[in-house]
């Protein structure tokens, strides 16, 4: 049971929409700061351990069935970010379709004090870019993903990597900044799951 989570459903506060058999864990946080349930949205047996959080002024969160993303990792979206199906995201993963603060110190420190005062600015450009996961990836404990990137059908990222540009489908990357390693074998990309039932 997640007191975080049924705690701001009590108090009227935007949360998300969870699919059949999805769960958050205790460790689980979500902050729709933008007000609206349906801008996080977890499909069918999901397991969210980790925070999910949309900024005031726009921002969504899609995550696909089957899916894990793992204690002390945050997902923060400004515009959108979407992940696929059966995705592994291990704990300590930090994926971000945004800068989060403005370049200019002068905007950054004026964004600083709006937050400590009133809140997430319902006006801002945070020089957002979508991010997208496909289906089957696995991202590793402690790897970065940055604004703009698309990680491709059954990647892997590697612990501690620090993902700047697209990762090819099939492909193992990591270093900082991520660097393909080599491409799963065709025995590799078998993926069982796919037989599972639904």
């Amino acid at each position: 049971m997640n007191l975080d989570y049924w705690l701001r459903r009590l108090a009227g506060r935007a949360t998300c929409v969870l699919g059949s058999e999805s769960r958050l864990t205790s460790s689980a946080r979500i902050r729709n700061i933008r007000g609206v349930d349906e801008y996080i949205t977890v499909a069918n047996h999901s397991v969210i351990a980790g925070e999910l959080l949309v900024f005031a002024h726009a921002g969504s969160i899609t995550v696909g069935d089957w899916c894990y993303v793992g204690e002390g990792s945050r997902i923060w979206s400004a515009a959108t970010i979407r992940i696929g199906n059966r995705v592994m995201i291990s704990h300590n993963v930090n994926i971000f379709d945004n800068l989060t603060h403005p370049l200019s110190a002068t905007e950054r420190h004026a964004h600083f004090r709006q937050i400590a005062v009133t809140g997430h600015p319902k006006f801002i450009d945070l020089a957002e870019k979508p991010v997208l996961i496909g289906d089957d990836a696995w991202i590793a404990a402690g790897a970065m993903v940055l604004r703009g990137v698309v990680i491709g059908e059954g990647a892997i990222v590697g612990a501690g990597a620090i993902v700047t540009s697209d990762v090819p489908p099939w492909t193992i990357v990591a270093g900082n900044p991520a660097k393909v390693l080599r491409q799963l074998t065709l025995e590799e990309r078998h993926s069982p799951a796919k037989t599972l039932p639904q």
